[in-house]
């Protein structure tokens, strides 16, 4: 049994090599696209499209319960999330990778529970922690042995999307204490939870956070340095051992 899934991003449609593809039902809905099983070095793992194949679905709208039910009912045990995101904190460059442990969610109008109806058992998970856990510590462990350089912690700030942020944005969320700025973190690491399995994430900064830089960001400069980057995931994940 694979015990092991990706959740890609922006960047990572194309990162694995597909095995074989599920369609999985759920009780939520549709997952964002059918889970498709790849090869690392070391492993198997599912891999889940967050915004579908081909990319579309916006932050907002994907079915997050979806994609962890499809993922829990393949009988994953360990999630690795990949984000984009930008840096807040200055001395994250574009290109570099970090492993957050602390998130703070902005954002609104999401499902961002299971326990949504009469029928499901009303669950208030421990959340202190929400990255903590075995495969974050793995992530670390495989950026040593494939000397990939990773930031170990940092506070990840949820967005709602799908416009970026102000300027004056991203100055409260210097002022918040966050490190890097996505927009699917929430509720996606908060489901997961629920569900009972291990989840971290791994982030790529493309991007310098609005207000820190001069000149504009633009999309064609975000996927360059994502494209660049995937190359260090790709190595990162082949020396995981979960």
């Amino acid at each position: 049994m694979t015990a092991l899934a990706i959740i890609g991003g922006t960047g990572a449609l194309d990162l694995f090599p597909v095995v074989e593809e599920r369609t999985v039902e759920t009780s939520w809905g549709e997952p964002s696209a059918a889970v498709a099983r790849v090869a690392l070095e070391r492993a198997e793992a599912w891999f889940l499209a967050r915004h579908g194949r081909p990319h579309r679905i916006a932050p907002h709208r994907i079915n997050y319960r979806a994609n962890i039910d499809a993922l829990k009912r393949l009988g994953v045990k360990h999630v690795i999330a990949l984000n984009a995101v930008g840096g807040v904190d200055p001395s994250l460059e574009p290109g570099c990778l970090v492993v957050p442990d602390q998130l703070v969610d902005y954002t609104w109008g999401r499902a961002h529970t299971f326990s949504d109806d009469d029928e499901s058992p009303l669950v208030h998970v421990e959340f202190a922690q929400p990255f903590e856990g075995r495969v974050r510590k793995a992530l670390l462990e495989a950026g040593e042995s494939a000397s990939v350089p990773v930031q170990n912690g940092g506070c990840m700030a949820v967005t709602q999307g799908p416009r970026l942020e102000t300027a004056a944005e991203v100055a409260r969320l210097a002022r918040d204490g966050c490190s890097v700025v996505g927009m699917t973190g929430m509720p996606e690491t908060a489901l997961a939870r629920e569900s009972g399995l291990d989840y971290a994430s791994l982030c790529v900064v493309a991007n310098a956070a609005a207000g820190l830089e001069q000149e504009p960001i633009t999309l064609e400069e975000i996927k360059r340095v994502l494209s660049a980057a995937m190359a260090d995931v790709r190595r990162l994940l082949d020396c995981l051992a979960v």
